[in-house]
């Protein structure tokens, strides 16, 4: 029984300290579904279910909790195997954001190996491609925000401002889910978001699909003209797990 107990309050005191940690507001996007941009003429949907996703995308000052609760993900200690040199360049040292970081600005120069790390550290994930076009999909009226304006909007925004990674969050119009910043702050990883370039298990198979590339695949596209879509495809599948570049931070989600 003070076994029971004792387990009992250590998970109770556990998951107050992580949710203090992470600090993180989430809504809930519900289930529905979605034609993705790659896919062929039969215009097939995709089934997404129910899940919660940050409201944001984490900011400096919430990774800085995490790595100083987790020395290993440190920019001086991290392995390059998971992190580039870029790491957290932009920050004054391990602990320490600096006077040039703004400590509710999204965090950048992160890894997917490390804002995976902090997803699980939290209790969540990293959304998946389809998880996060469907809620980035949404306009601020409406769950699918399809409308030429809607995507010319999308296409300023990528243009004007897109990794102005010193702004802080949640400046931004909430959209139908109540979700913010999800297009022209930062670009954010995905859980799978190297799988829109690969049509067998792994890089290494060398199936490529020619249809998923920018340029050529227009054409097969459902929709050839939304080229915001393209340019956030093209985006992910030039990354590398381990890169850490200046406009790519991440939110998290949870089902």
């Amino acid at each position: 029984m003070k076994k029971t107990i004792a387990i009992l309050l250590f998970t109770l005191v556990f998951q107050a300290v992580i949710g203090q940690s992470c600090n993180t507001k989430n809504v809930a996007v519900l289930q529905g579904s979605y034609i993705p941009m790659y896919n062929d003429t039969s215009n097939v949907e995709i089934d997404v279910e129910q899940f919660n996703m940050d409201v944001t995308a984490v900011t400096n000052q919430q990774y800085l909790a995490f790595v100083k609760a987790n020395p290993q993900w440190q920019k001086s200690k991290v392995k390059r195997l998971f992190a580039e040199a870029s790491y957290l360049s932009h920050w004054q040292n391990d602990t320490l954001l600096g006077p040039n970081v703004l400590p509710d600005a999204p965090v950048v120069f992160v890894s997917w190996f490390a804002a995976k790390a902090y997803s699980h550290w939290c209790g969540r994930a990293l959304p998946t491609v389809d998880q996060w076009e469907y809620a980035a999909r949404a306009d601020h009226d409406h769950p699918n925000g399809n409308s030429e304006a809607f995507k010319n909007k999308l296409l300023r925004l990528y243009e004007s401002k897109h990794h102005n990674h010193q702004t802080a969050v949640g400046k931004g119009e909430e959209n139908y889910w109540g979700l913010q910043d999800m297009h022209g702050l930062i670009w954010e990883w995905n859980l799978d978001f190297n799988s829109v370039l690969i049509s067998g298990e792994s890089r290494k198979d060398g199936s490529l699909d020619r249809n998923l590339f920018c340029a050529g695949g227009s054409l097969g596209s459902v929709d050839p003209v939304n080229y915001a879509a393209f340019l956030r495809y093209a985006f992910r599948g030039s990354l590398k797990a381990h890169y850490c570049l200046k406009g790519l931070g991440f939110r998290t989600v949870n089902q």
